[in-house]
């Protein structure tokens, strides 16, 4: 009995496992049979089609930006081919169990077409993951049928040039998880768009919804309010640059689970900072916006997981201390704002930091030493503030740092030599500063420095070999400091931009610029460069050196004592830029200046050239500046339709003829100055159909007759300064003109500051009328120019009193009536001119009373000498009759006579020289528009790029 149950039981136990063994068989086989052999026919042959619909380009994904978003690009359908089981190709996942296609991962495929609505790609049904991104669908529309994934929890198709609205029935994914749609990037913004029912359905369906990408998706006309209504569950939100408006409800920042929020707008888009109960998960936080409240709370430090943080809208103030509570920060980004004070010394706690972005702001005083504690840092940007004082030893600590910028401060004394421990160093620029000495020889260790600005200091010494040395450099900038010497053998061929301008430099440019293959930008202008050696000759630099740059686009190279026009820009083919002012340059224009297709600024402003312009400079330019030269005969006639010149300056020549009309053709000129030439001709009213003219100088010629309008529709509308002066124009006024210059009747936005159009400098809004033989009264209209900082009437024969209407001028600056016949009293109303600073009525017929107060107290004799009936301060001729004035009176007006005398001769020349010249071109050898690459206040489109750089930035 005994043995018979032994043997059921082991006979059990065999069966047992036999029965294991088959089950774990089947069960393997079936698992490996999902994996290869499961996909259905059908939905292989779906992909298949798909596949078809499109091309392999290798512009279609970007491999920088893909690795920005940690995505590997390669041709992920290379490898789908019949035969293979689906399962088994790139970027597809199956059910384990049914082998249905479940997800499909095709970001960064290099795929390039129009997506078709009736797409195969609809009929996998069990879809529930689709990634799409970052290809190039050329502009489609993202199909309705995008709805028939029923079962679909994740979409991201950003990135892939999709276009139009988005389509109502995104709205009907019940299940959607995350989607992404974001199609931001730095040329073009809102290539989709979402229309208010579509976004408000979508919020109020998406039950499940926790992450939603919607950055750079036009949203303009949709009420920010929708978004409150979004899942509690939800953890993302991004609604960077989708032209939002209005104030977007801060009870976002309550969601419970919310880690990650950015809200980067361009408009009038604000949202208010709570000052308590933030959402505590809040781990990302970047809002670029108009305006979050006037101060950063102090409940900002509630925020404890917080590891990433921007801050961009005009927040004021000190920068709370409770900020550098926040321990977990990685990356602190406060720019553009208007924090003041220092930094806090408690910003050293933030000791896991590696990006502290301040820059604009006004935050002053030293640099903390605090900063010392960052040892993580590898991005410190501190440009464009008040800091003042050196920098001290402390910044050796940051060893870890890739990006140092300090530009567009007041930091002062030498560049520290502990600025070598930075050997990780790519971009270094303390520009704009005060540091003086030597450049210190330990920072040839920066071997991995790509970029160095030191422009705009007061350093000194020679330069240091080794920075001609530093194997990846490519941007140099050196320019406006006191360097001297000469220059050492240039290595670098990574160099792009070689800025050395405005320092002391001297003796040969060695013949190993060509070594410079990959250089686009040159600028050696104001040295004291004299020869080029080459081929070991000693040559003068202008002579034939017969190397080449092939990649040269700019060049300037004012006052560099130049003979002859330098024979390696013959072989620049692709030269954009060429200045070449105040040299010495005689002769013809060369003609390979023809041959340059790409050529649109070319400044040979102060040389010695003469003979005849040739036509072919008028085809391709859109700056030619010629001035004070010796080029004689006509101008050329030839402007061709369609000429794009923005700036002609033909000043100081001796060309005479007429002034061709061809240049109406010239629809984009905004400057035209043919000024101090032998031209002879009447008053160019033609030029009245120039749309964009802002500038007309024709003085110093032999123009004649009167100066009318044709009347028959407004006539230069945006022009700023007019120069007719020394010339035999005669007959009233141009009250015409005058009444239709709405340019200068807007005085909205000026603010003093010089403007500059295509290289020319625009400082005052002035009319110059004078050596004429104009005739009749000043009319009333003038006083309508309300942003004229300058008006000159001088010596013409002008009669009648003086118009009170000029003390509507609030902004003028200097006002010269002087040998006219003008007569009757100066009226009260000009000591209204608050800003006057130049005044001369001198040589007329005015009587009475000199006004007094505000600037007229300035002003000496010599502004009204030769007005016989004038009396009073600052005139010694008493307005009281016979007899002596009172004692009292009497000693004020010795005050006003000889204090403010002092003033007067303090300012008065260099004001009057100043306004007459500033309107000239290129006076400072290379056009104010070029200052630097990286720093500078920002303008409206310079703050789009840093956005955009900044939410790509943010995401590495």
């Amino acid at each position: 009995m005994g043995f018979f149950t032994m043997f059921s039981t082991r006979l059990c136990l065999f069966f047992f496992i036999l029965c294991l063994k088959t089950t774990f068989s089947s069960s393997l086989h079936a698992s490996s049979f999902s994996t290869t052999q499961l996909c259905s026919h059908e939905e292989a042959f779906a992909l298949l089609q798909f596949k078809t619909s499109f091309s392999i380009n290798n512009t279609a994904s970007d491999p920088d930006r893909c690795n920005t978003y940690h995505t590997k690009p390669y041709y992920k359908t290379e490898s789908w081919k019949e035969g293979i089981g689906c399962c088994s190709w790139d970027g597809v996942s199956c059910d384990n169990v049914t082998g249905h296609v479940i997800a499909l991962d095709l970001s960064c495929s290099f795929l390039s077409g129009t997506f078709p609505s009736n797409s195969t790609l609809f009929l996998l049904k069990n879809l529930q993951s689709l990634n799409l991104s970052f290809n190039d669908f050329r502009l489609s529309k993202i199909p309705p049928e995008i709805s028939q994934f029923t079962r679909l929890k994740h979409l991201d198709i950003s990135h892939s040039q999709f276009s139009g609205q988005v389509p109502a029935e995104i709205a009907h994914l019940p299940k959607l998880v995350s989607l992404n749609l974001s199609g931001y990037d730095y040329f073009g913004f809102h290539k989709l768009i979402f229309e208010t029912t579509t976004l408000r359905n979508l919020v109020q369906n998406l039950s499940e919804v926790r992450e939603l990408v919607l950055s750079g998706v036009n949203m303009a006309s949709v009420n920010p309010r929708f978004f409150m209504n979004l899942s509690s569950s939800l953890t993302t939100l991004d609604l960077s640059m989708s032209g939002l408006g209005g104030n977007f409800p801060n009870s976002i920042f309550r969601f419970p689970n919310l880690n990650i929020f950015y809200l980067v707008g361009e408009g009038a888009l604000t949202i208010d900072l709570p000052s308590s109960n933030w959402s505590s998960p809040l781990q990302d936080l970047d809002l670029d916006v108009m305006d979050c409240g006037r101060r950063l709370p102090e409940s900002i430090g509630d925020l404890k997981s917080l590891q990433y943080l921007g801050l961009g809208c005009n927040l004021e103030g000190s920068i709370p201390t409770s900020l550098t509570k926040l321990t977990q920060l990685r990356s602190l980004q406060l720019s553009s704002n208007h924090f003041s004070g220092p930094i806090p010394a408690s910003i050293g706690n933030l000791s896991q930091l590696t990006v502290l972005d301040l820059k604009f702001n006004i935050l002053s005083r030293q640099i903390p030493s605090s900063l010392a504690n960052l040892t993580q840092l590898t991005v410190l940007d501190l440009s464009d503030n008040h800091f003042s004082g050196p920098i001290t030893a402390f910044i050796g600590n940051l060893s870890q740092l890739t990006i140092l910028m300090l530009s567009l401060n007041n930091l002062s004394g030498q560049i520290p030599s502990s600025l070598a421990n930075l050997t990780e160093l790519g971009l270094l620029l303390l520009s704009n500063n005060q540091f003086s000495g030597p450049i210190p020889f330990h920072a040839s260790r920066f071997s991995k420095l790509m970029y160095l600005d030191l422009s705009y200091n007061l350093l000194n010494g020679t330069l240091p070999p080794w920075i001609f040395t530093l194997p990846l450099l490519e941007l140099l900038q050196l320019s406006n400091n006191q360097f001297q010497g000469q220059i050492n053998q240039f290595q670098q061929k990574s160099l792009r931009l070689l800025d050395l301008s405005n320092n002391k430099l001297q003796g040969s440019i060695p013949n190993s610029i060509a070594n410079l293959v990959n250089l686009n930008h040159l600028d050696l202008s104001s040295n004291h460069f004299i020869i080029l050696s080459y081929n070991n000759l000693s040559l003068r630099m202008n002579v034939h050196a017969n190397f080449t740059l092939p990649e040269l686009t700019d060049v300037f190279l004012s006052s560099c004592n130049l003979s002859e026009f330098p024979n390696f820009l013959r072989h620049s083919d692709g030269l954009q830029i060429l200045v070449l002012s105040k040299n010495s340059i005689p002769g013809n224009v060369p003609e390979w200046i023809c041959e340059k297709d790409d050529l649109f600024i070319l400044d040979l402003s102060h040389n010695n050239l003469s003979g005849k312009i040739p036509n072919c400079v008028l085809e391709s330019l859109s700056v030619l500046n010629l001035q004070d030269n010796y080029f004689d005969g006509n101008i050329p006639f030839g402007f061709p339709k369609g000429c794009g010149l923005q700036n002609l300056n033909f000043h100081g020549n001796q060309m005479d003829g007429s002034l061709p009309r061809s240049l109406v053709n010239c629809g984009e000129l905004q400057v035209l100055d043919v000024g101090n030439n032998n031209i002879e001709d009447t008053f160019p009213h033609w030029l009245e159909s120039l749309p964009d003219l802002q500038v007309l100088i024709l003085r110093s010629n032999k123009f004649h007759g009167s100066v009318q309008g044709t009347k028959e529709s407004p006539s230069f509308p945006k022009l700023r300064v007019l120069d007719l002066s020394n010339n035999d124009f005669l007959g009233p006024l141009p009250v015409w003109y005058i009444e239709n210059f709405k340019a200068m009747m807007d005085s909205h936005g000026e603010d003093g500051s010089p403007k500059y159009m295509e290289g020319i400098l625009i400082i005052f809004t002035s009319i110059h009328l004078s050596n004429n033989k104009f005739q009749g009264e000043i009319p009333d209209v003038i006083g309508k120019l309300s942003s004229l900082k300058g008006l000159n009437l001088s010596h013409n024969n002008l009669s009648g009193p003086i118009s009170p209407s000029l003390g509507n001028l609030s902004n003028l600056e200097w006002l010269d009536l002087s040998s006219n016949e003008l007569a009757g009293k100066i009226p009260d109303e000009l000591v209204s001119l608050t800003q006057l600073e130049v005044l001369n009525l001198s040589n007329n017929h005015l009587v009475g009373r000199i006004p007094q107060g505000n600037q007229f107290n300035t002003f000496g004799n010599d502004s009204y000498e030769g007005n016989l009936g004038l009396c009073g301060f600052p005139l010694s001729k008493s307005c009281y009759g016979i007899g002596s004035p009172p004692s009292s009176f009497q000693e004020k007006a010795e005050f006003w006579r000889f204090g403010w005398r002092v003033v007067v001769l303090g300012y008065g020349c260099g004001v009057v020289f100043g306004l007459l010249l500033g309107y000239h071109v290129f006076r400072t050898g290379k056009p104010k528009w070029f200052v630097s690459l990286f720093v500078g206040q920002p303008s409206q489109s310079r703050r789009k790029m840093r956005k955009a750089r900044r939410l790509v930035q943010r995401r590495s």
